[in-house]
C-alpha cells in the first residue's frame, strides 16, 4: 500500500508538516558556547510512518487501522530526529523548539534521564504544529547525540530481525553497549566544558 492510498488527501498536509518542521530544525540558531560557531543541530532527517508500520501501531493499540486513526489517535505520522553533538544541545535545542510559536509542544518523553530498559536514550517531544502550511498536524521530534543515534540505529537493524539467535546474550551487549557510549557522552560533555572554562 502506497502512503497516498493510505493517508489520501491528508498526504499535501502531512509532506507540509514534514517540510515545515525540517526546515524550523535546520534553522535553530543555537551554537556550540566553545566556538560560537558549529551548529547545535548537526543534521535533521525525517519521514512519513510508512502504512505498513502505521497499520502495525494502530492494530497493536486495538484501534482502527485507517487515516483517521493515524491522525488522531497517535501522533507520529509526521516523525523529524535532529541530531546534536552533545547532551547539553540536545536539551537546549528541545527548550528552544518548544518556545517556537508555530510549536505547541503536547508531552515530552525524556529518555536520556530515564532510559528505556533495553539501554535506548532518545529525548521525545510530541508537538502540534500551531501554524503555517503544516498547521493542526501533530508529529514527533526526537533529539539524540550522534552517539546514542549511533546504538539507537544499530539496535533498531537489529531488533526488526525475525529470528535472533542467542536473544538473551544480544540483548544484555545491546544494553551493555548503551550505558557505555551513555558515559561517552558524559565524558565528552566534561571534556566541552573544561574546554570552555579555559577560554
Amino acid at each position: 500500500m502506497t502512503k497516498q492510498t493510505f493517508y489520501g488527501a491528508a498526504l499535501p498536509k502531512l509532506e507540509a508538516a514534514e517540510r515545515q518542521l525540517v526546515s524550523l530544525c535546520t534553522q535553530c540558531p543555537l551554537s556550540h558556547e566553545l566556538d560560537g560557531e558549529s551548529p547545535a543541530v548537526l543534521s535533521c532527517i525525517s519521514r512519513i510512518k510508512s502504512p505498513d508500520s502505521m497499520i502495525a501501531k494502530l492494530r497493536g493499540r486495538g484501534l482502527a487501522a485507517d487515516c483517521q486513526a493515524a491522525l488522531t489517535a497517535v501522533h507520529d505520522a509526521v516523525g523529524v530526529r535532529v541530531i546534536c553533538a552533545f547532551a547539553d544541545d540536545v536539551y537546549r535545542v528541545a527548550g528552544w523548539l518548544d518556545a517556537q510559536p508555530d510549536l505547541r509542544c503536547i508531552q515530552v518523553k525524556d529518555y536520556i534521564a530515564c532510559p528505556k530498559t533495553n539501554g535506548y536514550r532518545s529525548y521525545h517531544m510530541i508537538v502540534e504544529l500551531a501554524g503555517g502550511p503544516g498547521q493542526g498536524i501533530t508529529a514527533e521530534i526526537q533529539l539524540r547525540t550522534i552517539a546514542i543515534d549511533f546504538w539507537a540505529t544499530l539496535e533498531h537493524q537489529m531488533k526488526y530481525k525475525r529470528t535472533i539467535p542467542h536473544e538473551a546474550l544480544i540483548r544484555a551487549e545491546l544494553k551493555r553497549c548503551a550505558d557505555e557510549i551513555a558515559s561517552v557522552d558524559l565524558s565528552m560533555q566534561t571534556i566541552r566544558e573544561l574546554l570552555t572554562q579555559s577560554f
